[in-house]
């Protein structure tokens, strides 16, 4: 999903004016809408509330969203790497409520002038209520390598991790390897702006993997508030077609 893009975005753009200790709360919205190799659309209406703390090398970060899926025909569960398809009814239904919780913590193991590594591990608490096509149901794991270049005003940045995937009963799907690489220049004093690809394997034969472009721009208010726009184009079947949405953060 493209929070996951905006996440790894805040993330390098809070790694650039890394804080000894600090935190923060964000919150806004994401929207897609993708046929996902059907012949309707899934539209859906994502709002998470992220708070993020960070003392010297560690980081810890809580995203606790509200999730609206709107489906014609079919309805779509989605997570990073995997999708399935069920069947409903031929016209439009809503389905809504919490989405899937997710816990992170990171380590920062590296740090230079130029460049800055650190190390994450996530957990996808399966809280989406999955008769509600929603979510899964299940719990998902993950851990990834983030690495950051810092280049006069042009940063660098790029992700590789891995997915053990829960599967839900009479279902079986594959753990996935995923990656991102971007970058983001500095505009102006407080402006800045970007272009990020995410991919992941498919979890099933059924399913293609995900490919996702994403472009966004970053404004910083005030000294404690700051807000980024983006814009996503998928590029396969497991993908939404287009997506959007405004996140707004806040120092605490």
């Amino acid at each position: 999903m493209l929070m996951r893009t905006i996440a790894a975005a805040l993330l390098m753009t809070s790694a650039i004016a890394w804080a000894e200790t600090s935190s923060s709360l964000s919150t806004g919205f994401d929207y897609s809408t993708g046929k996902y190799g059907g012949t309707t659309s899934t539209n859906i209406f994502y709002v998470p509330v992220i708070g993020k703390f960070e003392s010297d090398e560690l980081f810890l970060k809580l995203t606790v969203p509200y999730i609206s899926v709107t489906s014609e025909g079919t309805a779509v569960v989605r997570g990073m790497g995997q999708f399935k398809k069920t069947t409903t009814t031929t016209k439009a239904t809503t389905q809504s409520g919490l989405g899937d919780v997710i816990a992170s913590a990171g380590y920062i193991f590296y740090e230079s002038d130029s460049v800055m590594l650190d190390v994450a591990g996530n957990i996808k608490f399966g809280t989406a209520d999955a008769d509600k096509y929603l979510g899964t149901g299940e719990n998902d794991y993950s851990t990834q390598l983030d690495g950051f270049y810092f280049l006069n005003k042009t940063s660098l940045f790029a992700t590789a991790g891995y997915k053990i995937i829960g599967a839900p009963a009479g279902t079986t799907v594959n753990n996935i390897a995923y990656g991102s690489l971007g970058f983001s220049q500095q505009t102006g004093k407080t402006t800045s702006a970007g272009v990020m690809f995410d991919a992941a394997q498919s979890s099933s034969e059924l399913n293609p993997g995900t490919r996702e472009l994403t472009v966004f721009v970053s404004n910083k208010i005030s000294p404690t508030l700051k807000i980024q726009a983006n814009l996503m184009k998928g590029f396969s079947d497991s993908s939404a077609d287009f997506g959007g949405g405004l996140m707004l953060t806040g120092s605490l």
